[in-house]
């Protein structure tokens, strides 16, 4: 049974100095989420790239990931943080049913095209009662972009949302969908939403937004020497921290553009649950 419980500050720190600010302050905030989550064993990590977050996020190894790309595997090698790594497509694994006691997924299933084929799989190989921890992006987060938000008020209506668009293909979002949409699709796999919140407010969204036109000398850094910060020292990060540390001390909100859901699969005596939105946290 793995749970976290490690210091806050602690947790801010250490994906300022991996990462750039605009990415370490979603990501440090999702990280606190976890702390004290309990996730039973075996935990299958769904879209675990370079594996960056979850050596961050855990202090242990968890038992498996999986990710369709062999680059980011090849480079989450490295990292060490799971006990396993396997190539395969989320909607096709190669588990047997009923085999995990947890899944998670940060900030991945925004990206799949195919998302329900890869719900349904996620059903599979998760045994009765066990758990399902993801975060993605939600309806509010293309339209309180910062850039949309400025061509609206300039009354240019195509503009802002070209802009919504643009900024989606840019992070690569195939959808950004409210807690509704994700309610049904769980529903129908068979999960229940234990809990759910928002995060992020649109303040937070602004300053991660310009941070990602900004970001250009952390990307060369990172194409070229293999990682997003060449200085993690506390003098060069106490800046981007100043930045980051409000978002992260407040993160939940009512009109938060990401959502967390901790959903549990429901045993085969459970009656179908009903319409209700999902409980808030």
């Amino acid at each position: 049974m793995i749970k976290e419980t490690k210091p806050s500050e602690t947790i801010l720190w250490r994906h300022l100095k991996s990462l750039p600010y605009f990415r370490a302050m979603v990501r440090a905030v999702e990280d606190s989420f976890y702390q004290g989550l309990e996730l039973p064993e075996p935990v299958l990590d769904l879209g675990s790239g370079d594996g960056h977050f979850a050596s961050v996020a855990f202090s242990h190894p968890l038992d498996v990931g999986v990710d369709p790309w062999w680059g980011p595997l090849l480079e989450s090698r490295h990292l060490k943080a799971y006990r396993l790594l396997v190539q395969a497509d989320g909607g096709r694994m190669p588990f047997p049913d009923g085999h995990f006691g947890s899944v998670v997924s940060n900030s991945v299933l925004e990206h799949i095209p195919h998302v329900e084929q890869v719900l349904e799989e996620v059903a599979r190989v998760v045994r009765p009662g066990g758990r399902f921890v993801f975060c993605v992006p939600n309806h509010r987060f293309p339209k309180l972009l910062l850039g949309r938000q400025v061509f609206s008020k300039l009354g240019w209506k195509s503009a802002a949302e070209g802009y919504s668009r643009l900024f989606n293909r840019i992070s690569r979002h195939q959808h950004c969908d409210s807690p509704q949409t994700w309610q049904e699709r769980l529903t129908q796999v068979g999960f229940v939403i234990e809990k759910h919140w928002d995060y992020f407010d649109a303040n937070a969204l602004h300053r991660m937004e310009v941070g990602h036109a900004l970001g250009i000398p952390a990307l060369v850094c990172k194409k070229l020497l293999g990682r997003w910060v060449l200085v993690p020292a506390v003098w060069n990060l106490f800046l981007p921290y100043l930045i980051a540390r409000r978002v992260f001390n407040s993160p939940i909100t009512e009109s938060g553009v990401y959502s967390f859901y901790i959903a549990r699969r429901a045993v085969p005596s459970e009656e179908k649950p009903s319409d209700e939105r999902p409980d808030r946290g």
